[in-house]
């Protein structure tokens, strides 16, 4: 299945600059795997040293969170967007 990944500003060093990507796989699993094969370098910033998503990184496919959806086994069918967004945080 080939997706369209949305790359945040902080990523696009990975990608040439560009902010969005195309990226194949069945499931967000295999979305980020082909994305690093593609952008080395672009995976260890969105997934942690075991493999999962990590904690400040949030990645939507089509406009549900993954982490209420099943996570990284998530279905990404053909032609659905992924926007992976880092958290932003603040206070007063």
């Amino acid at each position: 299945m080939s997706v369209k990944v949305r790359i945040p500003t902080i990523l696009r060093t990975y990608t040439g600059g560009e902010s969005e990507v195309t990226a194949e796989g069945g499931t967000l699993s295999e979305v980020l795997a082909d994305l690093e094969r593609n952008h080395t370098g672009i995976g260890p910033r969105v997934l942690d040293d075991t493999g999962k998503l990590r904690r400040f990184v949030n990645v939507y496919v089509n406009d549900d969170d993954v982490r209420f959806e099943q996570g990284l086994e998530t279905p990404t069918p053909d032609g659905a967007g992924v926007s992976i967004i880092p958290a932003v945080a603040g206070g007063c």
